[in-house]
């Protein structure tokens, strides 16, 4: 079970320096690398100060929201006299994406502990980490790792000898996308149908079972115990000098026509055109890339020129035209049928819609149903315009972003990939023999 990725040159390695390093799984390998050094500080320090820490360090949700960790950890109140969840979302079920089953597989006592820190910042005594069902190898390393962590004390009920309570579980979900969505995942742990729910009540205020919860992805987990180890100050140094509010480092999951896919970790403000031709590799021989999903499939499309000119953190990506999301970079060259790819993700999001709002429920299945009559041929000019005033109809206007994410790249496309949905409408008025030639 090797790890095939090579890191490039131009890489700073910080959570995938371990990747591919069998040891690296096992209790006495991870302490062998550092392992456990934060929980153990952060055990010996008030919540406040690891949350001013985190705050200081500018660390962002690295799940697609990208939330300043410490801002959300702050409005937990230890000491109110509830209970406190913190809840790992590892469901990581965005298409394109699959850099935290990574962490999982390879570095799971690094995860086992962020949450403890998290969940001690937050004054939290139990923390889940809620796994994508189809992860079965992560499922398990994470398993043998708190088996091991709770067996040596690290965790539990006197966690590493301080005599304070923090405990981490798994859970395992059941293979749906909304799972994703923080709210239909505390359902989900709660054992109800995974169904958003509407907010407010904010999680922290009415989180899992009806108490103050905060919800963070695996990526930005695995990250806070390098930042208590190293400080806030090194952290921000991973960042480009015009724009402190991106700092750290960011993997980086790179799939589709592209010469070097896999997982890379960059410095926040690289060149993302720099990172796409040199450090992945470039288009395959004889071919020219066309379109780049740089965050995961629910990301506005970018042009090449878009992506060439963008740079690789929150603030760069907007000005590129899209967002970076979970950065599950899904690159798209010319010999493809970029309208057919777009059906594919309208398809999948029609699919996975869980159906408890109208303009998803009905939006997703009637976008679906016109994007896979333009790729047969079927389609009108009148289609597109209807395309568009679907996705107005879907966005901003449900309980959860999902409709919101199927309208994305059908409008993005329609806006930038104009003419290769009218080169498929005008294959319909042509002469069926034309019509195939073409």
């Amino acid at each position: 079970m090797g790890y095939p990725h090579q890191p490039h040159e131009r890489e700073t390695l910080v959570l995938s320096k371990h990747f591919g390093e069998a040891e690296a799984r096992t209790l006495a390998g991870w302490k062998q690398r550092g392992g456990y050094r934060a929980l153990d500080r952060a055990l010996r320090m008030e919540p406040a100060q690891i949350v001013d820490i985190v705050k200081a360090s500018g660390l962002r949700g690295r799940g697609g929201a990208g939330f300043p960790t410490g801002i959300k950890w702050s409005f937990m109140k230890p000491g109110d006299g509830k209970p406190h969840y913190l809840c790992c979302n590892a469901d990581e079920s965005e298409p394109g994406t699959f850099k935290d089953r990574e962490i999982m597989r390879w570095t799971p006592h690094a995860l086992i502990e962020g949450c403890a820190i998290g969940a001690y910042a937050i004054g939290a005594e139990t923390a889940y980490i809620y796994i994508r069902g189809e992860f079965t190898e992560p499922i398990r390393v994470m398993e043998a790792a708190l088996a091991e962590a709770r067996a040596a004390g690290i965790i539990g009920s006197n966690a590493m000898g301080s005599g304070r309570k923090v405990d981490v579980w798994v859970h395992r979900g059941a293979g749906a996308y909304i799972c994703g969505e923080e709210t239909a995942m505390m359902n989900s742990l709660e054992g109800r149908r995974g169904n958003p729910r509407i907010k407010p009540p904010f999680p922290a205020v009415a989180g899992l079972f009806g108490q103050p919860t905060t919800i963070n992805n695996v990526e930005t987990l695995a990250a806070v115990p390098d930042i208590l180890v190293n400080g806030a100050e090194w952290y921000t140094k991973f960042s480009r000098p015009d724009n402190p509010k991106s700092t750290g480092t960011k993997l980086w999951s790179v799939c589709g026509n592209i010469q070097r896919p896999g997982n890379y970790e960059m410095v926040m403000g690289f060149p993302f055109g720099e990172f796409l031709h040199e450090v992945c590799g470039g288009a395959l021989p004889g071919r020219k890339l066309r379109a780049i999903i740089p965050g995961g499939s629910s990301v506005p499309i970018q042009t090449l020129d878009e992506a060439e000119g963008s740079l690789m953190d929150y603030e760069g990506m907007i000005a590129g035209g899209s967002m970076l999301g979970s950065a599950g970079c899904i690159v798209i060259d010319d010999a493809q049928n970029l309208v057919k790819q777009i059906a594919r993700l309208v398809r999948f999001y029609a699919h996975e819609s869980c159906a408890q709002c109208t303009q998803c429920r009905e939006g997703t299945g009637w976008s679906q149903r016109i994007m896979e009559r333009i790729v047969a041929g079927d389609g009108t000019a009148e289609d597109l315009d209807t395309l568009l005033s679907i996705a107005d109809n879907m966005t901003g206007k449900t309980i959860c972003v999902l409709s919101d994410s199927c309208a994305t790249p059908i409008v993005s496309g329609i806006q930038k990939f104009r003419e290769d949905f009218e080169a498929l409408i005008k294959r319909r008025t042509m002469h069926p023999v034309a019509a195939a030639v073409a």
